[in-house]
């Protein structure tokens, strides 16, 4: 298994060029990660996280009508691309069971980011105008959309299905008409009337309303309160890990075992030896690529 991170050409000009190692033993499985991929007119470009979404269309449908498009909170496309790294990688080693063959694996950010937009682009790409802000996920309607609250806070409003619309608005006191889950010039006048509702009350009144109301109401939580969340907390989403630079905050991801005991990063060349004697290699051999600077060892 290689992982290539290199823009295209990279290797071949080392002389370890996807074909060539793949000549050398076709059971490699490569997986080179880019952000717009080994082939096309911008293989060779660089780009960041923003870039990778704006060639994608993201950033083209996010955001208020009125104003800039907006960046996300967080790297869409970086992490995405490692997930499809994984996701592909997986898919290859099995094929290499069945078959007995490897695979170069070509990821491009920009193309993974282009997959998580499929719902936003459905109308576009049917042939149907799409424009920022309007349509059905992006606050194009009064049900799914943020709103200000007495305190400067914000709720997120996520009542897409009827019956969560009709409970919010039942329990705030509107008319729950269902024109209100379709995007269009209507929608203005329903978001002033929510807007003014969930502006006469604090966030902290409006979490109280969303324990006794299933209505998809949650308060926007800034990054600073994470840790706080009483919800988060009970995931254990967040602990700290002893390390022997002294404890480090560490958070959990979906597939963190949660019975295993957290260990640090190991320190650079803790594992060198090990690793190496795992390959194949000799002592001897070992320690004469760490005088020879080839390796470090912890």
């Amino acid at each position: 298994m290689l992982f290539d991170q290199f823009r295209p050409g990279v290797l071949d000009r080392l002389g370890l060029g996807h074909a060539a190692l793949r000549q050398a033993n076709p059971r490699l499985v490569i997986c080179a990660l880019t952000g717009y991929g080994q082939t096309g007119p911008l293989a060779a470009r660089a780009g960041h996280d923003i870039d990778y979404l704006a060639r994608a269309g993201i950033l083209g449908g996010q955001g208020p009508a009125s104003g800039p498009p907006a960046v996300p909170g967080f790297q869409l496309a970086d992490v995405s691309g490692g997930l499809w790294c994984a996701i592909a990688i997986l898919g290859a080693l099995r094929e290499r069971d069945r078959t007995g063959q490897g695979a170069v694996l070509d990821i491009a950010m920009t193309d993974g980011a282009v997959g998580f937009a499929s719902t936003t682009l459905a109308a576009s790409l049917a042939g149907i105008p799409v424009k920022r802000g309007d349509e059905v996920l992006t606050g194009g309607i009064a049900p799914y959309r943020t709103y200000g609250t007495k305190d400067g806070e914000w709720m997120a409003l996520g009542a897409l299905e009827p019956k969560f619309w009709m409970t919010f608005c039942g329990a705030v006191g509107l008319e729950a008409t269902m024109d209100a889950l379709v995007p269009g010039p209507h929608q203005a006048a329903i978001q002033e009337k929510v807007a003014a509702v969930i502006g006469s009350k604090t966030r902290a009144e409006w979490e109280e309303f969303a324990k006794a109301h299933d209505c998809c109401l949650e308060p926007v939580l800034r990054p600073d309160e994470l840790a706080r969340d009483a919800h988060l907390a009970a995931r254990g989403l967040f602990f700290t890990m002893p390390t022997p630079r002294g404890p480090v905050p560490q958070m959990r991801l979906p597939i963190t075992p949660r019975d295993a005991e957290p260990r640090p990063a190991p320190r650079s060349g803790e594992h060198t030896r090990a690793i190496l004697l795992e390959a194949g290699l000799t002592d001897p051999e070992i320690d004469a690529l760490i005088a020879a600077g080839a390796a470090r060892a912890g």
